[in-house]
């Protein structure tokens, strides 16, 4: 049911962000409480779901971290010799 669950939202426009999340841009809140809706028709008997509108400026103002800072490697490269 998951599954389905997800490739349906995905058929509607959601992107993954992170695990378990997912994200969609909507013009307005019109258009917002268009796929709200679609996501509510949609959701399996058990599923639970949130939904949280954000404008685009708040969404832009977002601060993303990938781990920690990228370290240069322990050791030089190999070299390779070509003949």
């Amino acid at each position: 049911m998951a599954a389905k669950f997800r490739k349906d939202i995905m058929g509607d426009g959601f992107t993954m962000f992170q695990f378990s999340i997912y994200i969609r841009h909507c013009a307005s809140a019109e258009n917002a409480r268009v796929h709200i809706n679609r996501v509510k028709n949609m959701l399996p008997e058990s599923g639970k779901v949130g939904i949280l509108c954000v404008t685009d400026k708040q969404f832009g103002t977002m601060e993303l971290f990938f781990g920690q800072k990228s370290k240069p490697p322990e050791y030089g490269g190999q070299q390779l010799e070509l003949f």
